[in-house]
């Protein structure tokens, strides 16, 4: 426990607020007066516990909110008002400094800033070309062996060595990142039943039900339940997708059976299904995305979100087409292809978008907590 402790990276200066948390500090304040929203989501709902937010408060709250935007559509002090309260675009900005506070290596952080659509897909092309390459030198570009084996061009050892390795250190990452906020956000014992009600949360998305469950805005004050439907698809395809990759490890370790599996065995079904939501998801994402209402985020965040997006659907279109032409010549150069965008996925887990849904998770777990605990108002809390 003490190693790991002391790979937790510093956090920022938590004594001295930056220009974005001071911002938060300024508008919870004039919502705490004003509690118009407070039963809109369980960031308000948190507000109402706290008649002073600190710096861990402040980041707590801002990795809490689910940027529905109904509360700055509902908010008579928001813009053009001269209070310019906007919860939603202020919170954003806050998150981004989390990410960035608890990244790990430290030195990393700053991928945050840069993390743009050219960046991911740079990175997913120079593993690609890397790839191929090696295929070239070992069986030739096109495959003339139509039977569908991965294997016969990457050995199956040498791939799950590589990425598992690759894996391991993400998790390791993601780990040390969100300990190190949790550690500064929350001294609360850990409750079972919170925790239950957390995964709850996650699972369902709840907070991104908007103001009364109603749903999140978009390019106006209209609700929809859109946001909240297209992260399902895109939340439960990727777990689809990973379970299908399990699946498929258990069969060849545990019962020996090897690769390629037929089109209705249980990995290409659930790869399949996952491959799907993981097209049709951040298809839809994308497009709320463009049109939403340029007061919900932070502008500067766009190319992060976008490449996130964009690699999602790289790794779905990439997978599916394997899947569909793996018994022709072009099988070798899509699975080059498939695997450098899975590889550069991976790299940028925890310095990219991928990374709200922990430190999320970690928010809401601490909010159940919380209300478990029955909390009443206090001054400073934590």
């Amino acid at each position: 426990m003490q190693t790991l402790n002391t790979l937790i990276t510093d956090a920022k200066n938590f004594d001295t607020p930056s220009a974005a948390v001071a911002e938060v500090q300024r508008v919870l304040q004039i919502c705490n007066a004003c509690r118009y929203c407070e039963g809109f989501c369980a960031t308000f709902q948190s507000m109402t516990r706290r008649l002073e937010f600190n710096i861990a408060d402040v980041h707590f709250m801002s990795n809490l909110c689910h940027n529905c935007g109904a509360c700055l559509h509902a908010c008579q002090y928001a813009p053009p008002n001269e209070f310019g309260v906007n919860i939603p675009q202020s919170m954003a900005k806050v998150r981004l400094e989390t990410y960035q506070t608890y990244a790990w290596p430290k030195q990393l952080g700053s991928i945050y800033q840069k993390n743009g659509l050219a960046l991911t897909m740079l990175t997913s092309i120079a593993i690609i070309l890397f790839l191929l390459s090696l295929q070239t030198s070992s069986t030739g570009l096109f495959n003339t062996n139509t039977d569908a084996n991965f294997y016969a061009i990457f050995p199956h050892n040498s791939m799950a060595m590589i990425f598992g390795s690759v894996f391991l250190l993400v998790v390791l990452a993601l780990t040390i990142g969100v300990r190190g906020f949790w550690q500064q956000v929350s001294n609360d014992p850990m409750m079972l039943g919170a925790a239950k009600n957390a995964t709850h949360d996650v699972l369902t998305l709840k907070n991104l039900g908007g103001g009364h469950q109603q749903g999140c805005n978009e390019a106006d004050d209209a609700f929809s339940l859109w946001r909240r439907r297209f992260h399902h698809m895109t939340f439960y395809g990727f777990l689809l997708c990973f379970a299908a990759t399990s699946v498929a490890t258990l069969f060849h370790y545990l019962l020996g059976w090897q690769a390629p599996y037929s089109y209705t065995s249980l990995p290409v079904i659930l790869g399949t299904v996952g491959g799907l939501g993981l097209i049709v998801g951040p298809i839809g994402l994308l497009y709320l995305n463009l049109k939403r209402h340029p007061l919900h985020g932070d502008a500067a965040q766009k190319p992060m979100d976008i490449g996130f997006i964009a690699s999602l659907l790289a790794i779905s279109v990439s997978g599916l087409a394997l899947l569909a032409l793996r018994h022709t010549s072009f099988m070798g150069i899509l699975l080059c292809v498939h695997l450098g965008f899975v590889m550069g996925f991976f790299l940028m887990m925890p310095y990219g978008k991928f990374a709200h849904g922990i430190f999320r998770s970690a928010a809401l777990l601490k909010n159940a907590i919380e209300v478990k605990m029955g909390k009443s108002v206090s001054v400073g809390s934590d």
